[in-house]
């Protein structure tokens, strides 16, 4: 997928050099970041403007140092290898932010215990403390009520149901 304003672009809408433009930036991107384990590659897209954004998370998070480090290597590697002409480009790599909806199961997991919001493709939302995921589902935990009158309810979600999930801080 590829971000287009505020729009999700497929694939199969892109023109040929723009999908390999990304696979390219994935592929560098994979290479910079092999050696630390935990980390991963969420998401890459480009504006019209060349604006190229990377989001890469950890299992444990990623620090700000390392993106920065990584952002100086990729930038180089690009302008040295001329992928954009005349160096018409701008780069961000950075952790999804919490507004950001999870894309991959290995974000999934990483936030189990955490209050999380679903929507689901018919519009239907549920949230709840994310209890546990496997490779075809999540599981939410939702508690309503105080005291005596408090009720939990699981809801079983399975990833093809699943529109959109963001996490939710609450204060």
């Amino acid at each position: 997928m590829k971000r287009e304003g505020n729009e999700i672009v497929p694939f199969f809408f892109l023109p040929m050099d723009q999908i390999a433009l990304i696979n390219n930036l994935l592929e560098r991107t994979a290479a910079l970041i092999e050696a630390e384990k935990d980390l991963f590659v969420v998401e890459v897209w480009i504006k019209p403007t060349n604006n190229v954004r990377i989001y890469i998370d950890g299992d444990q998070g990623v620090s700000v140092d390392k993106l920065v480090s990584y952002n100086r290597k990729l930038y180089r590697q690009l302008e040295e290898d001329g992928v954009f002409p005349n160096g018409d480009f701008s780069l961000e790599l950075s952790s999804p932010g919490l507004d950001e909806p999870l894309k991959m199961h290995r974000q999934y997991v990483k936030n189990i215990g955490r209050g999380v919001e679903v929507v689901r493709l018919d519009g239907a939302k549920a949230e709840g403390v994310l209890q546990t995921v496997t490779e075809a589902q999540i599981e939410l935990v939702e508690t309503k009520g105080k005291g005596k009158k408090m009720e939990t309810h699981t809801h079983v979600i399975p990833f093809s149901d699943i529109k959109a999930t963001k996490i939710q801080i609450k204060f």
